[in-house]
């Protein structure tokens, strides 16, 4: 993305739905919603078990790429970069390792998971689906292209999730 972020999609959803279809596992609830700002929908498979959703609460939903907000320079060293330069390089550094949750501080479920699927078969003006796995927990995102262009199969992602 062009302003240095990591964040792939985010917007607030207004679930209308919960398990519309009958429940079909036990610690599993299908959500749906709507988001407010891009009109985007939403179909997720949340564990209900551990982050409970109920039909009319909202959520702020993000996308990323990584859990950093922007890829972290390395500090000093002079190893030239892939070009042979002296440029700072670009790397990913390992939460876990330094107690720094990065963006995952700020949300209170975050699941981690792949881009399996682009569908842009769906009728209508730039209609598109973007399909995600978390594990096996499945999302699907449909709206306007223009909100999914960063997208990329076969990407891992983080999603991140609050009320």
């Amino acid at each position: 993305m062009s302003d240095g972020t990591n964040i792939i999609f985010e917007d607030r959803f207004r679930i209308s739905d919960v398990d519309k279809e009958g429940k079909k596992f036990d610690r599993v609830a299908r959500i749906e919603g709507v988001a407010e700002n891009t009109q985007m929908k939403l179909t997720l498979d949340i564990n209900s078990e551990i982050y409970p959703i109920q039909a009319g609460e909202q959520i702020t939903l993000a996308v990323a790429r990584s859990l950093l907000p922007e890829e972290m320079e390395v500090d000093g060293g002079s190893e030239a970069g892939e070009n042979g330069d002296d440029a700072p390089r670009k790397v990913k550094r390992e939460m876990w390792r330094g107690g720094d949750q990065g963006l995952a501080a700020g949300y209170e479920y975050v699941l981690y998971g792949k881009i399996y699927k682009f569908d842009d078969s769906v009728s209508g003006d730039a209609q598109t689906t973007a399909y995600f796995s978390f594990g096996g927990l499945l999302m699907a995102l449909r709206g306007s292209y223009r909100h999914l262009s960063a997208v990329v199969v076969g990407e891992d992602v983080y999603l991140l999730i609050r009320k």
